[in-house]
């Protein structure tokens, strides 16, 4: 994942002694820091995992996300709160996604005022690629056991919803 040469100790926990040492107790800053860098990590890993597919984590997202509804489509609003996104953020990702034929915008059957993204068949393969791709990786997270990882969802799903996540 990286080019360089890993650093022969630990930078964070490094940062972590001169904080303890000059500004008080250490452990939440240690913590933050090292989700912020961990995200470097797995935000490298998917990309890259991503890039032979021409997507981002967030055209990928929008994807995964279409197949997993019942029809195939969603409306535009639903979109943006299950990925959590701001409508002008999901109109960007709609907008390359419909651009490269993997998504089509549908009028909703009932109500006018809405529009429904559609997955298309090419967007359905795709997506079946680049999850193989991501998967293969484990979506870049590594060196933790299968219950670690249940531990550290569980854990970092208290600090979502202390922010009001969910």
């Amino acid at each position: 994942m990286s080019a360089r040469s890993p650093l022969p100790f630990d930078p964070i926990a490094r940062a972590a002694e001169l904080w303890a040492d000059r500004v008080g107790p250490s452990t939440t800053m240690a913590a933050v820091t090292s989700v912020m860098r961990v995200q470097q990590i797995l935000q490298s890993a998917v990309d890259s995992a991503l890039r032979p597919h021409n997507l981002t984590f967030a055209r990928y997202e929008a994807l995964v996300l279409l197949t997993f509804s019942q029809r195939g489509s969603l409306p535009m609003r639903v979109m943006g709160d299950r990925l959590q996104l701001h409508p002008t953020s999901v109109t960007n990702i709609v907008d390359r996604l419909e651009h490269d034929g993997l998504v089509h915008r549908v009028p909703h059957p009932t109500d006018r005022r809405t529009t429904l993204v559609e997955i298309s068949d090419e967007g359905r393969d795709l997506t079946k690629r680049a999850t193989e791709s991501v998967n293969e990786i484990d979506f870049g997270l590594r060196g933790v056991t299968e219950r670690q990882t249940e531990q550290l969802t569980e854990l970092l799903g208290k600090v979502r919803h202390a922010a009001g996540d969910f």
